[in-house]
């Protein structure tokens, strides 16, 4: 049976960037809704309980950060935050307001996607229907795939697998980890292959 699509609020004043939002993580497995506003995002939130919002840092009209209070003290909706790497201090602010995360703006899913992932990770377990624990091998792989053990070349592979595959993270990660093990080598070294087959220059076929 397949997993259920994580549910993902995503709040930006600028629709041209929620269309590309809502195009490139529903591809990536995402079950995408979307707030133009920070009182709308409180709305949307308290409606349909999302597992994670990304929020704009720097909505017209008000601050991205007071939204990000707002969904975890109004309806504990935890936020990753988009930002450019022009506002000096994000970084720092966004975490003090409650942020998992900051990812740079105008967003490049193959880095956006795994810290979405990776933000999940860290939220508490869900319960299945039965009242159980839900399988954790998805999340253990991630944090495998991400761990300070693997470089960047992983992250990009992943990336270049839900694209290629029209997959989400999770069987993009399943994909990687399948390849490295039937061809014996570390999942970096598989990374670097898919990189180069991406970029055409005749990387090995593993």
């Amino acid at each position: 049976m397949n997993e259920p699509r994580p549910r993902l609020l995503a709040v930006d004043d600028d629709r041209g960037v929620l269309t590309v939002l809502v195009a490139g993580l529903s591809r990536a497995g995402f079950d995408v809704l979307v707030a133009t506003n920070g009182d709308e995002a409180v709305r949307v939130a308290a409606d349909v309980r999302p597992a994670l919002a990304l929020v704009d840092a720097s909505m017209e009209g008000g601050d991205g950060l007071a939204t990000v209070r707002a969904l975890r003290r109004e309806t504990h909706t935890p936020a990753v935050v988009l930002a450019s790497v022009r506002e000096t201090g994000m970084r720092e602010r966004a975490l003090a307001a409650g942020a998992l995360d900051v990812v740079a703006k105008p967003p490049d899913f193959t880095r956006l996607v795994p810290a979405l992932h990776a933000a999940l990770e860290r939220l508490p377990e869900p319960l299945a229907a039965d009242g159980t624990a839900e399988s954790r091998e998805p999340r253990e792989l991630l944090a495998r795939t991400l761990g300070g053990a693997h470089g960047p070349q992983a992250l990009i592979a992943l990336g270049i697998l839900v694209e290629r595959h029209k997959v989400n993270c999770d069987e993009a990660m399943r994909l990687l980890h399948l390849r490295a093990e039937a061809a014996g080598v570390p999942v970096d070294e598989v990374s670097l292959a898919v990189i180069e087959q991406a970029e055409g220059t005749g990387g090995a076929g593993v």
